[in-house]
């Protein structure tokens, strides 16, 4: 098993390579990881003590930040190295001012994870959600460097708990790790269903990523002049089915305002977008000397807006429920806005939750979106209903970060 699980890593390396010349984020991967060892090493101050934060991506960088904060407040003896996987996180996030090393987590084989630890030696080494790299994990085992898997979610789908050879194999990792903070009871139940006990369940971290967005939420002059007395509908991370629906309603009444936030900014993409709007709409880039009050949309075609756009809206959409899965609601629903979402969102346990409880909604076509939007915005108590919802779901889970740092220091 171990010759198969090596053999695709080299795989996967080769098929980025090959690709690197016709693809951006293939060959982002592999330019990135070139004389990786080198860059590092140079990086790295003698004497210095690291704490090392690993995040798959974008997403998971959200739930360890609150992480790595609270550690540079708390610990300022230690140094922080924060690694990714993809390029769409390392990209974005390479010049993160709290992280004093960040760079790409070299591809995982033996040579690598060796030579990675080596170099950092860190003291502590903190997974976020769903990173299992088998050497990695090995090589901390054999130095005796603790790991920490946080925000931890699992499924009884999932590798770790099929009773295959491949199943069986894969769920060595799990014994790996010095402990699991999870985010639910279920996914405590599942490993405790195969011998790991060493779990607690400290919820999801991004929690506390949200609500300090909310208390440190940009004012957008722009936004406000543009919103004036209008209802107004904020659309985040949205994808081409996403904005063809809302386009549709958009397009449909008056008294109704849109800023839609695509998930993509190209100037493609924003064009295509535009094509879609019957309404008077107008760009971001270009709203500063336009007369907003006689827009109907806003399109934001630029990135870092989004936390704070949520501040001034009554309802959210949330984008990529068309797609693999959708993005983060939570940024949302902080601020009490009842979120609204594509059919493909049983992944994600904090739209499940919500939409228990009542401040999320799933739609599956534009007659969905009209029926819940109207009922929403027409219907003061019900909207007031779905808003404290939203709010008190995001109140009621907040403090994993806290709970996680005095277990692992032992405060």
């Amino acid at each position: 098993m171990k010759f198969l699980y090596k053999s695709g890593i080299h795989l996967y390396a080769l098929i980025s390579r090959l690709a690197s010349p016709f693809n951006t984020k293939a060959k982002q991967f592999t330019v990135g990881r070139k004389k990786w060892s080198k860059k590092l090493a140079k990086k790295i101050e003698t004497n210095a003590r690291y704490i090392w934060v690993h995040c798959a991506s974008l997403g998971e960088f959200e739930q360890g930040r609150p992480l790595i904060e609270a550690i540079k407040e708390q610990h300022p003896e230690y140094r922080i190295i924060l690694t990714f996987f993809s390029p769409s996180g390392y990209e974005i996030r390479k010049n993160y001012p709290l992280a004093d090393i960040v760079s790409y987590l070299p591809v995982d084989t033996p040579k690598n994870a060796r030579k990675f630890l080596r170099i950092t030696n860190p003291e502590k080494a903190f997974f976020v959600k769903y990173e299992y790299w088998h050497f990695y994990i090995s090589e901390l085992k054999k130095r005796n460097i603790p790991l920490y898997q946080v925000s931890a979610i699992f499924r009884d789908n999932q590798l770790f708990f099929k009773e295959n050879a491949l199943g069986k194999w894969y769920r060595k990792m799990l014994f790996r790790v010095t402990h699991f903070f999870v985010q639910d009871k279920k996914s405590e139940e599942l490993l405790s269903s195969v011998g790991i006990t060493n779990v607690s369940i400290s919820g999801d971290t991004r929690f506390d990523r949200v609500a300090s967005i909310a208390a440190s939420s940009k004012k957008l002059p722009i936004v406000e002049k543009f919103r004036g007395d209008s209802k107004l509908i904020i659309a985040g991370s949205t994808w081409k089915p996403d904005e063809e629906i809302l386009a549709a309603f958009i397009n449909k009444v008056n008294n109704i305002k849109l800023i839609i936030a695509p998930h993509e900014v190209s100037a493609i993409n924003i064009n295509r977008l535009q094509q879609l709007l019957i309404k008077p709409a107008v760009l971001y880039s270009e709203a500063e000397n336009k007369d907003l009050p006689a827009q109907q949309v806003l399109i934001i075609n630029s990135i870092g807006l989004l936390s704070s756009l949520y501040s001034y809206g009554e309802v959210a959409y949330i984008g990529g429920g068309f797609g693999v899965g959708i993005h983060n609601i939570l940024e949302a629903a902080t601020f009490g806005l009842p979120v609204i979402f594509g059919p493909n969102y049983q992944k994600f346990k904090e739209a499940v939750d919500l939409k228990k409880s009542g401040g999320a909604f799933k739609v599956k076509d534009f007659s969905e979106l009209e029926s819940i939007l109207k009922k929403l915005l027409e219907n003061k108590k019900f909207l007031k209903k779905s808003s404290l919802a939203s709010k008190k779901y995001v109140g009621e889970n907040v403090g994993a970060t806290r709970f996680i740092l005095n277990k692992v220091f032992n405060t």
